[in-house]
């Protein structure tokens, strides 16, 4: 068991990953965050973990973000936007989760591995991280980690590239990004 060949090995396979997402829907994700007044996030496990990094990160740029189910949700309106990260598109609390969003008008993202999921009657763009799920589908990359850790980190580069990209857009000091770091701790 060496260090330098698995991390090399898992480095190889994000990079390879990354590198299959289709830039076109990566900018339409882009497009939805900076039209929407709030963006919200819903997801399970450690899907959920990456999503909460990403809102955590865009709400550094000034982008009003909530996970849902924190207790200081606020409602969703047709303004706004719900983002999704389920690999599968069938995990039924977001599934669930994107139908009520879409019942007030709000767009809907999602991002996952399975273009043929359920959850696409639901959404406006879906941005594929084409990676191994749950469902084992014979188009899907497989991944020499367990399960869907390769899913999990992609989704969180995916998230950090998106908001490198906003950076730069806008041309943000990021120095001045400091500002809305959390200073309690």
């Amino acid at each position: 068991m060496d260090y330098y060949q698995t991390e090399s090995a898992i480095i190889k396979e994000l990079e390879n990953t990354m590198g299959s997402i289709a830039a076109d829907d990566v900018l339409a994700l882009v497009e939805h965050i900076q039209r929407a007044e709030k963006v919200f996030f819903v997801g399970v496990g450690r899907v959920l973990l990456s999503l909460e990094a990403i809102a955590k990160r865009l709400a550094h740029l000034g982008i009003k973000t909530y996970i849902v189910g924190q207790i200081t949700e606020p409602a969703i309106t047709n303004n706004d936007l719900l983002i999704v990260g389920s690999g599968s598109g069938e995990s039924m609390f977001p599934l669930g989760i994107a139908k009520k969003a879409r019942s007030f008008g709000a767009a809907v993202v999602h991002i996952g591995s399975n273009p043929s999921s359920s959850m696409r009657e639901y959404t406006d763009t879906f941005v594929r991280i084409p990676v191994q799920t749950k469902l084992d589908r014979p188009d899907e990359v497989h991944s020499i980690q367990p399960m869907t850790s390769l899913f999990e980190q992609a989704l969180l580069l995916l998230g950090d590239t998106i908001a490198l990209m906003m950076v730069r857009e806008k041309n943000i000091d990021m120095h001045n990004l400091w500002q809305f770091h959390a200073n309690l701790e």
